[in-house]
Order: C-alpha cells, then structure tokens, then sequence
C-alpha cells in the first residue's frame, strides 16, 4: 500500500499534497509526526502515476484522492535547473540526516543526478525525468519522496 501525506484539515483544498511514500517502511522514515497530517493510503498504480508525473493529487475529500492529468515539457534549461534544485533538496537532507535509513537511496540517486548528461537528451522532453529514468530501467525517486 503506498501513501498520500496532506496537510491536515484540509478537505477540498488543492494543493495541500505534501509527501509521498511508497510503502510503510517509507513512510516511517519521512522524518514527520504523523499526526500532524491526513495521511490517505492508495494503490501502488495511482502511487506510480504521482511518482512519473503522469498524474498530480490536487486535494482529497474525507480519504478519497482526487488527482488531475499532468504535463510535462522540459528544455535544456529548465530540465537543468529542476536537476539541480533536486540534488540541492537531496544534499540538504543528507547532511542533516547522517541516520536516517534512506540516506544511503537519497545519496545514490543525487549520484544519478549529478552524472545526468543532459546534452544526450532529445528535447523538448515531453515526459518526467522521473518517467524518463524509469523508461531507461533506471532508479527513480520523485522529489515528493524526499524525506
């Protein structure tokens, strides 16, 4: 069963989605109080099109999910820059959570990123970098798993 984290209270407000998780070994390791957020279990299918970026989950009403259609168009520039705020996020949980169980996932994949080359991309990019590393049978982690 994966996992949807909102902010609590919340009911038919967007944009209050905050994490995700995959699993319950995920979610134990967001580095949250759990309650301190609505925190709604889905199937592995929706959790997949969250993690691709093929779908968003824009609010929740009660523990119902409403997700809405995404679309993703990079160029160079802005496929860069999602990188590197990316690895920024990822560099900034690693040096504060030396501890943490998934340090080791989260130092692997800002390896990934850091080796991208994003001059072998064919551009526009009209899918997800996460969707585009899964599509190379590649490690794949949405920024929405970051703990």
């Amino acid at each position: 069963m994966s996992y949807f984290i909102f902010t609590r209270d919340c009911d038919n407000l967007e944009g209050t989605l905050y994490k995700v998780a995959e699993n319950q070994y995920d979610l134990n390791n967001l580095n949250i109080n759990q309650n301190d957020y609505k925190i709604i279990s889905d199937t592995q299918e929706n959790f997949n099109s969250v993690k691709f970026g093929n779908k968003y989950a824009i609010k929740y009403n009660d523990s119902t999910i409403i997700y809405t259609d995404q679309t993703n168009i990079f160029n160079k520039n802005t496929l860069s820059s999602y990188v590197e705020n990316f690895k920024n996020n990822i560099k900034n949980f690693t040096n504060n959570n030396p501890n943490n169980p998934l340090l080791n996932r989260w130092n692997d994949y800002y390896n990934q990123l850091n080796s991208l080359n994003l001059d072998s991309i064919t551009y526009p990019l009209n899918v997800s970098l996460e969707q585009y590393f899964n599509d190379l049978g590649q490690s794949s982690l949405s920024p929405l798993q970051l703990p």
